[in-house]
């Protein structure tokens, strides 16, 4: 007897709404889309219609350290805080999971418990936290600090993070709110659990001051491909939001993390592996590969050159920029894989010096160029050979982009029974398929 098929999971990447540096810029797109509220309540409507499991909020605690030049052609400057984003937009939906970013290097497990909390009350069970350690050094000097704190340390502080606020969102038992008006009794104090947690890194006694989630836990994401983030992720998360390359390296990071989550004793369905896909369609695979390579020529070459000459570990701001890369590059200590991975897609694509600086320079991760069709196969392959759960969608532009995906590829997906044409329940956990954890005090 053949398993039954896996379905497809959807969550859109919104923060910045697209990652490509030159997205603000296209023809009719929005050049304020990361902050402006009514074009952010049209997409997360939008993506409900479509039925997507999650609206995913990145985060950045500093302005991006990146040159000037560049830094003032980035539409990354500016973005609404998640949790009161979020908030806002959970208002006016029902279905979709609100999932924000939030660093447990700079932030406190109980402010964080109190939030997500909140959140997951507030939208009726759609709230999930996505635990970084935030990578920027430049964060360090806005808390306090004048330099980043170091990876493992990072790590570290993060596992025992997420242990004090899982242990807060059980302070109380589902139950303990009785609220009778009769005999006066608003909740039984024996359903009260207090954490008093001394650990090496935290001391918090709590309880938290709010009831006890609607999903018992919001959902746990996490964005780390290191050694550390892949065992953190194992280790806690039930979504894993990563970047591989290539359905061979998307293959190993999904057999090695599940391995890994079992390893510590959970099921293999109980973790979602959702790697971020930049999604591009057309009428044609030649119309779409068309869009892209209008989208890429809008990246400022001066900013590109600067991407490309870090990838190749040399100066290309000497290269002939309407020329392919030379065959004669010089050698250098630079990572062999990203210079290869550039060489090989400067060939297979025929590019330029110029179209290869403006690919690396706008978005270079894993992408779908083509038509409804030919993008649903691709996703079909990665989901029969167990290389993702699903994707996380980076939309090019918006927000024609997102229409793209959202009127156009999902109808497909959904015609192959791949992907859900209604919700079946109503929390994030329900639509991710994830157990509603057990309180470990009140069992």
């Amino acid at each position: 007897m053949s398993e039954p098929r896996k379905t497809l999971h959807l969550t859109a990447f919104m923060r910045p709404v697209s990652l490509h540096t030159g997205a603000w810029r296209y023809p009719d797109s929005y050049a304020d889309a990361n902050f402006n509220l009514t074009h952010l309540k049209s997409f997360i409507t939008q993506l409900e219609s479509a039925k997507f499991d999650a609206f995913f909020m990145a985060d950045h605690l500093a302005v991006l350290n990146m040159p000037t030049e560049a830094l003032k052609r980035s539409h990354t400057i500016t973005s609404f805080e998640p949790f009161t984003l979020l908030s806002a937009l959970s208002a006016i939906t029902t279905k979709i999971g609100l999932a924000a970013t939030a660093s447990t290097t700079y932030e406190t497990p109980y402010h964080i418990a109190r939030r997500f909390a909140s959140l997951d009350h507030l939208s009726n069970g759609r709230a999930a936290w996505n635990i970084v350690t935030t990578a920027n050094p430049e964060s360090a000097k806005n808390f306090n600090l004048d330099s980043h704190l170091e990876h493992s340390s990072r790590y570290k502080r993060a596992r025992e993070f997420y242990d004090v606020v899982t242990g807060l969102w059980d302070s109380f038992a589902d139950d303990a709110f009785l609220r009778d008006k009769e005999s006066g009794i608003f909740f039984n104090p024996d359903k009260m659990h207090v954490l008093d947690h001394v650990g090496e890194e935290f001391k918090v006694r709590g309880p938290l001051n709010i009831a006890r989630p609607v999903q018992g836990w919001p959902v746990i994401i996490q964005a780390g491909q290191s050694e550390p983030g892949r065992q953190l992720a194992a280790e806690t998360a039930e979504a894993v939001f990563c970047s591989p390359r290539d359905i061979g390296a998307a293959k190993e990071l999904y057999a090695d993390i599940k391995g890994r989550a079992v390893a510590a004793g959970r099921k293999r369905d109980h973790i979602k592996i959702l790697p971020a896909a930049f999604i591009v369609i057309g009428d044609t695979v030649e119309e779409a590969q068309e869009k892209r390579l209008r989208l890429d020529s809008l990246v400022h070459y001066d900013s590109a050159i600067a991407s490309l000459s870090v990838v190749l570990g040399t100066d290309a701001a000497g290269l002939d920029p309407d020329a392919p890369l030379p065959e004669d590059l010089p050698e250098t200590n630079a990572s062999k894989t990203g210079r290869e991975g550039a060489v090989k897609l400067g060939k297979e694509e025929g590019l330029t010096v110029r179209q290869l600086a403006q690919r690396y320079g706008g978005y270079s991760g894993l992408a779908f160029v083509g038509t409804p069709e030919s993008i649903a196969d691709e996703i079909e392959k990665w989901l029969d050979q167990d290389a993702a759960d699903g994707f996380t969608v980076v939309f090019p532009f918006l927000p024609q982009g997102l229409e793209d995906v959202t009127r156009r590829l999902v109808p497909e997906l959904q015609r192959r029974g791949i992907f859900r044409s209604e919700y079946e329940g109503s929390t994030l956990r329900e639509h991710l398929g994830l157990p509603r954890p057990e309180n470990r005090f009140f069992a």
